[in-house]
C-alpha cells in the first residue's frame, strides 16, 4: 500500500468578496513540498477560495494514494465532511431554510472524495512557527490574488513561495456596550451585518477579514455574513 502524501490548500480574498485565488501544496510522506499550483478566481469571495483549493488539490493528485490535507478553513473542512449529510437530508437547505451557499462546489468536492483515503487535519493559519506547508499555500494563493495569475510547478516556477514573517493574532479587548436608549431594547446581533471597522478573523470558518467586510453576529463572535448561514438544520 503507498504511503499517505502530505498537502496544504488555502484560498485568499483581498477583500469579500474580492480579487481571489486558490493554491495547494503537495508534499511526500516525510513533509518535503514536491510541486505546488495557485490560479486566480477573479472576484469572489473567501468560502469559494477555500472549496475551489481543494477542489483543485483532489483532482490534481493521484485518488489510489492515501492523502492527509492540511486546512486553516473550518468552513470549507466541515461543509465536505459534516455538513453536508444534513444538507443532503434536508434537501440542502440550511437551519434557516435557505439554500446552502456554494452548493456546487461543495458536490463537486464530495465526487471527489467518494472511495479515496483522505484524513483532514485543521491548522491555525498564519501563526509564528505554524505549519510550514500550509504556509506556503497561504503564500502562493495572497499572490495569485493580488496579480490574478496561474504560477506554480506546471508554469515552471522554480521553488516554492516564500511565507511572509506572521506574528499571531492577538485578541482585542472587548469594548463596553453602550446602553440602550430608553423604552429601546438593546441589540441583540441577532442578524445585523456591519462593515467591519477593524481587521480580525471570523469566528466560525477562522478565515480573515478586512476593514470595510461585511460581518455579522455568530454563535462564537463575529464572522463572515455567510458563515452564519453555514450550519445544517440539527
Amino acid at each position: 500500500m503507498s504511503e499517505r502524501m502530505i498537502a496544504a490548500c488555502d484560498g485568499a480574498a483581498k477583500i469579500n468578496p474580492g480579487p481571489a485565488a486558490w493554491a495547494w501544496v503537495l508534499a511526500d510522506p516525510v513533509g518535503v513540498p514536491q510541486r505546488w499550483e495557485a490560479g486566480p478566481l477573479g472576484v469572489t469571495t473567501n468560502n469559494v477560495a477555500e472549496l475551489t483549493a481543494l477542489a483543485e488539490l483532489l483532482e490534481s493528485t493521484d485518488p489510489t494514494v492515501p492523502l492527509e490535507i492540511r486546512m486553516d478553513s473550518q468552513y470549507a473542512m466541515n461543509a465536505v465532511t459534516k455538513w453536508i449529510a444534513g444538507w443532503k437530508r434536508n434537501g440542502w437547505q440550511t437551519a434557516s431554510k435557505k439554500p446552502v451557499a456554494n452548493k456546487e462546489l461543495v458536490v463537486r468536492i464530495d465526487a471527489l472524495l467518494d472511495g479515496r483515503d483522505v484524513k483532514f487535519v485543521h491548522v491555525l493559519a498564519h501563526q509564528v512557527d505554524g505549519d510550514p506547508l500550509n504556509a506556503i499555500a497561504d503564500a502562493a494563493a495572497s499572490v495569485a490574488a493580488t496579480e490574478q495569475q496561474a504560477a506554480g510547478t506546471a508554469h515552471g516556477a522554480d521553488g516554492f513561495p516564500e511565507p511572509s514573517p506572521q506574528t499571531e493574532d492577538k485578541p482585542r479587548a472587548a469594548r463596553p456596550r453602550k446602553k440602550a436608549a430608553a423604552g429601546r431594547s438593546p441589540r441583540t446581533g441577532g442578524g445585523a451585518v456591519i462593515k467591519a471597522k477593524f481587521p480580525g478573523r471570523c469566528s466560525h470558518c477562522q478565515s480573515r477579514y478586512d476593514v470595510g467586510e461585511k460581518i455579522t453576529k455568530i454563535a462564537r463572535g463575529w464572522g463572515h455574513e455567510a458563515c452564519r448561514e453555514a450550519s445544517p438544520a440539527s
